[in-house]
């Protein structure tokens, strides 16, 4: 189970958007997660009219590293650590560290 997951709402705590807000729409296996509108670059594409490609400038979101990113607190309106817990029922759990909530209800 990983901290942060596809889906979550996040603050970028470091790089050139720090500070901003957005989910993340992917996590790739080297530790690295796409954030929706976050770290977006240009990219000079070559054309290729045999697949319908039309060549040009495009943005293009690059990704960030799962460090520097935090999973958005509502409570607090903060990014915030998560840690892992087990229920009484068994089932694994994250929680905020600060507040000590349940992330996954």
């Amino acid at each position: 189970m990983q901290k942060i997951k596809k889906g979550d709402a996040v603050i970028i705590r470091a790089g050139k958007d720090k500070g901003k807000q957005g989910t993340v729409t992917q996590v790739l296996k080297d530790n690295k997660v796409l954030v929706k509108g976050i770290n977006q670059v240009k990219k000079h594409q070559r054309g290729n009219p045999n697949a319908g490609v039309q060549g040009g400038i495009i943005d293009k979101e690059m990704p960030i590293d799962i460090s520097n990113v935090g999973l958005f607190n509502p409570e607090t309106k903060k990014a915030d650590r998560v840690g892992f817990r087990f229920l009484d029922d068994g089932r694994k759990v994250r929680y905020f560290k600060s507040t000590d909530q349940v992330v996954d209800a």
